[in-house]
């Protein structure tokens, strides 16, 4: 159970980060508290009264009074964001202490717990622009969308923009091997899959592989090929949070997990070689993604069947057209198997990438 005592906003709303507060002397709900703490990416702060210098209550984004600290608050500074939080459903004098504490929301633990989350997560992270979230998907097999994708987050990275690579395609062989790093310390997509509610956003960025400046969320070696839409849905909820960008490589089947990525997407890339073929299966792969993406756009790969082009390829799919996607020569050499895709700041791939970005990002500026 929640209530709301005020209609003010949180603390959160005006940008503050920092550290939650929580005020209680029941070792029972601190410790309840701290797991709920944790499971938003939050390390608090523990007082068990009101704190004698001055800063800690007045500055934390929001303070959690237990009921039974609510009496050694009682003279504090009146401000947002207090959670007076207890356990007994019936009784009836916490709404009165809430008021005589100054309390925003009076929350009763277990049924409050994931609101709390919520509220914890946004707090810490603060609340930002939401990530500018581009989805890459091969019109057919073997049409390039990996590559496009590990290029375009790369290109990210090296602008200076925080950057998330998700691999939501199982089969496709794992985007860290991609990016030449499926070594590297960090969690897979299995870790994540008993993932629900919110998942906090600092947490996930610092648990996953780094590699060329951004952070990687692919598939490990093991057997399992697919994780719960919910866990699909919590994961790259806290993913867009952080802000900056995040590109996610997509199957080009849609089940319900991929419908869950498709559903927080703010763009869609349809990367299709330039022949028949290819264009008749992509027609039925931007069918499926349509019916939840409402801006899909089409990225044309040469080299081109007679009669065709860039744009005729975007006119017979009824798309708008993103451009051509370069051939990175350093990519076909023997050794650049190890070489990421858009690698090259100077490649004709890694300026695609960058014109496309700068397009992107001054549409979300202006939308």
């Amino acid at each position: 159970m929640t209530g709301a005592v005020t209609h003010d906003p949180p603390p959160a709303a005006s940008g503050r980060q920092g550290r939650p507060l929580i005020v209680t002397e029941d070792t029972q709900l601190l410790d309840d508290l701290l797991r709920l703490c944790a499971a938003a990416g939050a390390t608090p702060e523990v007082r068990h009264s009101l704190p004698r210098e001055r800063g800690s209550w007045e500055s934390a984004p929001l303070v959690l009074v237990g009921d039974d600290a609510a009496r050694r608050v009682r003279g504090a500074t009146r401000r947002r964001g207090v959670v007076l939080v207890g356990r007994d459903q019936d009784d009836s004098g916490v709404w009165r202490r809430a008021v005589e504490i100054g309390a925003d929301h009076v929350l009763v633990l277990p049924d409050g717990e994931q609101w709390l989350v919520d509220r914890i997560a946004d707090v810490t992270e603060g609340v930002g622009r939401p990530a500018l979230t581009v989805g890459v998907i091969g019109g057919r097999g073997g049409a390039g969308a990996s590559t496009l994708a590990c290029a375009l987050a790369v290109t990210s990275a090296r602008e200076g923009l925080r950057t998330l690579l998700v691999d939501a395609d199982p089969l496709g062989g794992g985007l860290d091997v991609l990016l030449g790093g499926e070594t590297a310390q960090g969690l897979r997509w299995p870790a994540f899959a008993a993932s629900r509610g919110r998942v906090g956003g600092g947490a996930l960025e610092e648990s996953l592989p780094e590699l060329h400046a951004l952070r990687v969320l692919s598939w490990d070696r093991g057997d399992r090929v697919a994780v719960p839409p919910q866990a699909v849905r919590a994961v790259l909820a806290a993913a867009r949070r952080r802000g900056g960008t995040v590109v996610v490589d997509l199957p080009r089947r849609v089940d319900d997990g991929v419908a869950e990525v498709l559903a927080q997407l703010d763009v869609g890339l349809l990367v299709v070689p330039a022949e028949l073929r290819a264009v008749a299966a992509a027609g039925r792969v931007a069918s499926a993604v349509g019916m939840v993406l409402k801006d899909v756009r089409v990225a044309v790969r040469g080299p081109y069947a007679p009669g065709l082009d860039d744009r005729e390829v975007a006119r017979l799919l009824g798309l708008p057209l993103v451009g051509e996607v370069p051939v990175e020569p350093v990519l076909l050499r023997p050794d650049g198997g190890r070489t990421p895709p858009g690698a090259a700041a100077r490649g004709p791939l890694a300026r695609f990438c960058k014109e496309f970005w700068e397009r992107a990002l001054t549409e979300v500026g202006s939308g």
